[in-house]
């Protein structure tokens, strides 16, 4: 009998787990636990071979939510931390590969089916060319995705970490209420959901309101039902979402387009063609016509990342 490997998607938030056959991206056994339910990655990885009753894998690939190019890996936003070398140890794997979140966000988009792919805006994507995997979720994700002659290679960054540059009087006004929060804000401090409630409470601040709302949850409900500083925040998170992507999208020169993935953007669809996502993400002074012709889509497939999981095992590319 084959021993399948084990996959897995690990956020701030949520760890996602599968199995797949060797050499398969065919998920079996997908299953989510919340990470604060238990002390460590052992203890969940246990929990679930436990829950779904799998042997011990002797193969593994896991994507993390955090910087993982050394031995010991501390979570950014949970308290998971641990050695990569000691984990494959403790669970008996003769292959264990550790990449970022949207490391595999990225390799996981060429298996995904176009009906999960909603377009935003025009723009035609070029075969063969780079493309970008972005979005905020717990934190903002941000990936590269560069094709070769046999595979796709992946280009893993901390994106999300540069430096937050306003492009108006109303986001310099913002960047000034995120310094004297946080000192240096960087794009992640605003696209995310802490982000988004942070967001609401400067246009709050901006405009005179009393806040009314203590999560992303109840800001994003809040918008729907018609409260104008909860709208003007939502519609500000999406602006500046479209600036980052598209400058983004220069940096890696991402002709083969940009994918919105984390728990944030696929939310907020209806929102997306109303708001200046679009109009921010192309308006780039010489270089404007390069990026209205850059496609952007939401991908609304739930298991992306652990896709990326089961493609980055065998990829050879993938080390």
């Amino acid at each position: 009998m084959t021993t399948l490997a084990l996959v897995g998607d690990i956020g701030g938030t949520n760890a996602r787990f599968a199995l797949v056959a060797p050499g398969s991206v065919e998920l079996q056994a997908i299953e989510t636990l919340p990470c604060n339910h238990y002390a460590g990655l052992v203890e969940a990885i246990q929990a679930y071979l436990e829950k779904v009753g799998a042997e011990s894998p002797r193969e593994a690939c896991l994507a993390f939510a955090c910087p993982v190019h050394e031995d010991w890996v501390k979570m950014t936003n949970n308290d998971w931390a641990f050695s990569k070398k000691a984990v494959a140890e403790t669970l008996g794997l003769g292959t264990f590969k550790v990449i970022n979140d949207f490391t595999a966000q990225a390799l996981g988009i060429p298996h995904i089916d176009a009906k999960d792919l909603t377009p935003v805006g025009d723009g035609e994507a070029e075969p063969r060319r780079p493309r970008l995997v972005i979005g905020p979720g717990t934190g903002l994700g941000m990936a590269g995705l560069v094709p070769s002659q046999r595979h796709w290679i992946p280009l893993t960054t901390e994106g999300g970490h540069a430096t937050f540059a306003p492009t108006d009087e109303r986001e310099r006004q913002i960047l000034d209420f995120f310094r004297a929060r946080y000192g240096r804000v960087s794009i992640e401090r605003l696209l995310c959901g802490q982000g988004l409630l942070d967001l609401y409470l400067a246009h709050a601040a901006l405009l005179g309101a009393t806040p009314a709302y203590n999560s992303p949850a109840e800001v994003t409900g809040a918008a729907r039902a018609g409260d104008r500083v909860a709208r003007e925040t939502l519609m500000r998170f999406l602006k500046i979402l479209g600036s980052v992507c598209g400058d983004a999208a220069l940096t890696l020169g991402a002709l083969g387009g940009v994918y919105l993935c984390g728990g944030i953007t696929p939310r907020l669809i209806e929102w997306l063609p109303r708001s200046d996502f679009r109009r921010a993400f192309a308006d780039k002074g010489r270089l404007s016509a390069y990026t209205a012709g850059i496609p952007t889509w939401v991908v609304t497939a739930p298991w992306t990342g652990l896709l990326g999981a089961a493609e980055a095992l065998h990829n050879e590319e993938v080390t």
